[in-house]
């Protein structure tokens, strides 16, 4: 497969007049979908309203374009809020973009390096971790909002912990409009679905929401009152930086470009089973990583592939590139058109669609279920990912996660990593289903799983019986060796030779094989010592001790 074969260009090859205007309608849709959804998650990124419409339109229409997929959706989700926030409170908006343009050339590089299929090797429990705890972020950053509260002024409110107890210092400041208004938009959220499935009903909460407060002119917070809405287009402009600013953004960049590949393959699997079809997961990171560059160049934040958005570009007919380049130039009107109305938009009615967009992605079944069946060992890094993800960050959550699902994970290979020595008794012995007739003055080792550092103390359990003159090591149920097992093998060896057994290896699987051979290993103890079988290998034993 190429690295580099966006899906548009393919596509146009078997187009036709009914598929545009299937085009059509899906991109109308997913844009009246995208709409309150950027303007939410820009204000819980911490940025102003209108940066979530650009991100929408240029990232939607760049990665549309490029795209490795025939119905991705991209722009701003949810995964990227309280990362982007944490970025905003400590570098400013400046940071921001070079940390966006930072994440698009580690994407670029890793579809470049053909890391499109290595995103899956990140655990499921490590993903699951994280997604709720970024859902829990969010949840807790919008209960001011939807609850009307005035926080202490001067207090400080970055981290979630600060947010917590600044809620709980202002619980008393409670505006009973506020949560009212709060209330009818959740509940809108929650039953509109069941009425249609045609018209979102995150538009229906704004809708309403701005109707009942002008109407009724309710003491509540609108998002005009808070931000400055701009209906300019998004202009260029390269930040100012520095080496020292560069530096310290380096861990943010990653997580971004690892969230933006992780959640935008994951979209892209989805859809592929929707719509019975196969993305190029190196092409969609290639695409991303220049999409989020522009989006930074243009004033917007990190974007990446919206599985809901994408749900609802397949549903409503989409099956080409078209629709998401439609539904940015549909946003990109509305920009110009209707952005200055959003400035009536109550801020408990955002609130509210957050919350609903916490739920969706917080996946606690799944979390459930983990701590249900789960091993502890899984149980334990999926709750560390969730814990560090709350009180710390992303950067941290996932670079720790990882490291106690590696370490994890080698010690349960490790424990499944055995050496067993043959008992000798032919037919009549308790193992004489899988043991061969072993000759005399021969002794058979084998080993089972894969021999690396953290199962190589393991060698030291070897002892040679007196009177043995040959020792077999049956490495059938051996698929990997480490240079830290090669030096085990190798004093193996040493010590073979101090004591003058011969060496015999039976069944050398090709990686090991590989790894001995490199070592000089396979020289030095001979070919005629490596056999096909242990059946061979008993015979050669048996001619020598003769």
């Amino acid at each position: 497969m190429n690295i580099f074969q966006p899906k548009l260009f393919s596509s146009f090859k078997s187009y036709s007049k009914k598929q545009l205007v299937n085009d059509l309608v899906a991109g109308v849709i997913v844009a009246i979908i995208a709409l309150p959804l950027s303007i939410a998650l820009a204000i819980a990124s911490g940025v102003s309203p209108e940066k979530g419409i650009y991100t929408a339109i240029v990232a939607g229409f760049v990665i549309a374009f490029l795209g490795g997929s025939n119905v991705n959706i991209s722009g701003p989700t949810a995964a990227f809020a309280t990362i982007v926030a944490g970025i905003v409170a400590q570098f400013g908006t400046s940071g921001l973009v070079i940390a966006t343009i930072m994440a698009g050339l580690i994407l670029i590089i890793m579809g470049i390096c053909r890391f499109g299929s290595l995103i899956k090797y990140i655990p499921h429990t490590i993903t699951t971790g994280f997604t709720s705890g970024i859902a829990l972020t969010i949840v807790i950053g919008q209960i001011k909002d939807f609850l009307g509260l005035t926080f202490p002024e001067g207090m400080p409110t970055v981290e979630t912990a600060e947010k917590v107890e600044a809620i709980a210092h202002s619980i008393a400041t409670i505006n009973w409009q506020a949560l009212l208004m709060g209330g009818i938009a959740l509940a809108i959220l929650i039953v509109w679905p069941k009425i249609s499935k045609k018209i979102p009903g995150s538009l229906i909460a704004v809708v309403v929401g701005v109707v009942v407060v002008k109407v009724f002119d309710m003491d509540v917070n609108t998002v005009g009152d808070l931000y400055t809405i701009s209906r300019d287009l998004p202009k260029f402009a390269l930040p100012g930086f520095s080496f020292d600013t560069v530096k310290q953004l380096i861990p943010s960049a990653f997580t971004i470009a690892i969230l933006a590949g992780i959640e935008s393959l994951l979209s892209c699997v989805v859809s592929d089973g929707m719509i019975n079809d196969k993305h190029n997961s190196n092409t969609e990171l290639i695409a991303q990583g220049v999409g989020n560059i522009c989006s930074g160049l243009f004033g917007g934040i990190p974007a990446t592939g919206a599985i809901a958005r994408t749900a609802a570009n397949v549903k409503n007919g989409g099956r080409t590139p078209v629709a998401g380049i439609v539904h940015a130039v549909v946003l990109l009107l509305v920009l110009v058109v209707l952005m200055p109305y959003a400035a009536w938009i109550p801020m408990p009615v955002i609130a509210a669609i957050l919350f609903m967009v916490a739920y969706n992605m917080c996946e606690w079944r799944q979390f459930v279920k983990i701590c249900k069946t789960a091993p502890k060992s899984d149980i334990i890094a999926l709750v560390v990912t969730f814990v560090l993800t709350v009180v710390f960050d992303l950067v941290v959550a996932i670079a720790v996660g990882m490291i106690i699902a590696v370490v994890l994970f080698m010690k349960r290979m490790a424990d499944v990593a055995n050496i067993r020595t043959w008992t000798k008794g032919g037919e009549n012995s308790p193992d004489s289903e899988r043991l061969k007739e072993i000759p005399e003055h021969t002794m058979v080792i084998e080993f089972e799983g894969p021999m690396f550092f953290a199962s190589s103390e393991k060698f030291n359990s070897i002892t040679f019986e007196e009177g043995v003159k040959t020792v077999i090591l049956r490495m059938r149920n051996v698929p990997a060796l480490d240079s830290t097992a090669m030096r085990a093998l190798n004093e193996i060896y040493s010590t073979c030779k101090k004591s003058d057994l011969k060496l015999i290896l039976s069944h050398t699987n090709e990686q090991p094989l590989s790894v001995m051979k490199k070592a000089g290993f396979y020289d030095e103890l001979g070919e005629e010592n490596f056999l096909p079988n242990i059946d061979e290998a008993l015979a050669y034993a048996e001619s020598i001790n003769k």
